[in-house]
């Protein structure tokens, strides 16, 4: 019966009316991919090498052993981003005298077919059989390995289980996220404990007592299952389409956006666009990420004396979801965008609500941010004049640019690798949202006003916010003369 899947999979991709664009994808695609695992093999070829030059002072195998965790936990993060879920159109099978357990059994099976399973071996065979099989033996290497694989299938079920159940409910996607970010950040920022202890322990356990192997095996075992479980019991559209419902309140059952009445309801459909969807889904979780990107700046030395370096964290952690989403703002709802242009909603509440997505997200981003007060007041302070910045001149910018994106976005399709509505109007956008600040910061701090120049940045923001009205209508003086334009762009797929 496999077989017979994998035909119809087959035909039904050649006899599709877009073969020649998907195929061009593939091919660009798998030159893309075979070039990574180049370049992880010569990484894994030199992997003792590159070691001994980062631990000098520790043994081989417990240095290696004591990295391997972090690995599995950046993979993890990785295919919740990038790792597609496997598919197959299983409505005009329940039809016919096919077993659950066969259909079931099949999307399972092609779960493991991923490229990102094959990265853990490629990266840590050569390093098994060169250093492990050399002081430990060739059968401890050959369990070794085995107990890499038994995790990466661990890794692969449980990215693909979060994911699916992402997909009825969008926090769980987030909770995942936010877990993830919280155990990296509790070893590297908090010190609470030591991943690179813990990794050292059960690896170095693993090579001194093999049998240990049962429980990685074991654990990618039952993640299997589950998953199999999972499908079976989702097999059925209705039983999908009745969980999906109760997974999601009404607009009017949102407490903080009942205040805002028509225009919190309008937003609080985008959320469920983007909690429901993969890709403006990414643009939520990227928001989150970034708000550690001021580690990389404020805990380097060279950076603590040029307030202007400082700047550019602090927009992009206020600002990223602004710049990220917020440009796409029609293509998103390109799929019934001719709906819109005839609906009871009128586009200056269409642009409202946008301001307001933009508003709470960015407040939040920044709340969240508050700790990086621990480096000193003033960043505190540069992120608040970069939150009014982003909320008022590039929010206004980027929905300037997005009456300009006749692009649309196929929200069924993933985030990974997916360029679709990204045009030179996107690449463009980034000129002034990146220097706008600067054009005023450099000026006064090259006659030693710094300060100044940041309290003209957030004048400048407060500005465009107590004014929003006057730009809301003239977005929609802009976006009337190309709303059509716009219609014509979506409808070519």
């Amino acid at each position: 019966m496999i077989s017979t899947f994998v035909q119809h999979e087959l035909k039904a991709f050649w006899r599709s009316k877009n073969t020649g664009k998907n195929m061009a994808i593939r091919i660009v695609m798998a030159i893309l991919i075979l070039y990574l695992l180049l370049n992880v093999l010569v990484i894994a070829f030199f992997m003792d090498k590159i070691i001994d030059k980062a631990m000098p002072d520790e043994d081989m195998i417990p240095a290696f052993c004591s990295i391997l965790l972090y690995y599995y936990l950046f993979d993890l993060l990785m295919r919740l981003q990038l790792q597609e879920l496997p598919t197959l159109r299983v409505q005009p099978y329940l039809t016919l005298p096919v077993k659950r357990n066969t259909l079931v059994g099949y999307l399972s099976f092609t779960a493991i077919l991923s490229v990102f399973n094959l990265w853990p071996l490629i990266l840590f065979t050569p390093f098994a059989l060169k250093i492990i099989a050399h002081e430990n033996g060739a059968g401890v290497a050959a369990v070794f390995i085995l107990a890499v694989a038994a995790l990466t299938v661990f890794n692969n079920y449980l990215a693909l289980y979060i994911k699916r159940k992402s997909n009825l409910n969008g926090w769980i996607f987030l909770a995942a996220a936010a877990a993830l970010i919280l155990i990296s950040t509790a070893d590297f920022s908090w010190h609470l404990y030591s991943i690179r202890k813990a990794s050292g322990f059960l690896f170095g356990h693993l090579l001194a007592q093999p049998a240990f192997v049962v429980l990685p095996i074991l654990l990618g075992a039952v993640m299997y299952y589950l998953n199999f479980l999972y499908l079976k019991g989702n097999l059925y559209l209705e039983e999908l389409g009745s969980r999906k419902a109760s997974a999601y309140k009404s607009s009017t059952e949102i407490p903080l956006l009942g205040y805002f009445g028509h225009i919190g309801d309008l937003v609080a459909n985008e959320i469920k666009l983007i909690l429901r969807n993969k890709r403006p889904r990414s643009s939520l979780v990227m928001s989150l990420l970034f708000m550690f990107y001021g580690l990389i700046f404020y805990t380097n030395p060279a950076y603590q004396n040029s307030p202007a370096i400082k700047l550019l964290p602090a927009i992009l952690m206020t600002g990223i979801f602004i710049i990220n989403y917020g440009q796409f703002m029609f293509s998103w709802q390109g799929g019934h965008f001719d709906g819109i242009l005839v609906s009871k909603v009128t586009i200056r509440d269409f642009f409202k609500a946008k301001y307001l997505l933009f508003s709470l997200v960015s407040t939040l981003v920044f709340i969240l941010t508050i700790p990086y007060v621990y480096y000193g007041w003033h960043i505190l302070f540069i992120h608040f004049i970069m939150y009014l910045w982003n909320m008022g001149v590039n929010a206004t910018i980027v929905l300037f640019f997005a009456n300009r994106n006749y692009r649309r976005i196929d929200l069924s399709k993933g985030a990974s690798f997916n360029w679709e509505g990204v045009g030179a109007t996107q690449l463009l956008l980034a000129l002034p949202l990146m220097l706008g600040p600067y054009l005023i910061y450099w000026p006064l701090s090259f006659f030693k006003h710094p300060d100044v120049a940041l309290i003209i940045l957030g004048l400048t923001g407060l500005l465009f916010i107590l004014t929003r009205s006057f730009w809301i209508k003239q977005l929609e003086k802009d976006f009337i003369t190309k709303r059509y334009t716009i219609a014509e762009g979506f409808r070519a797929k």
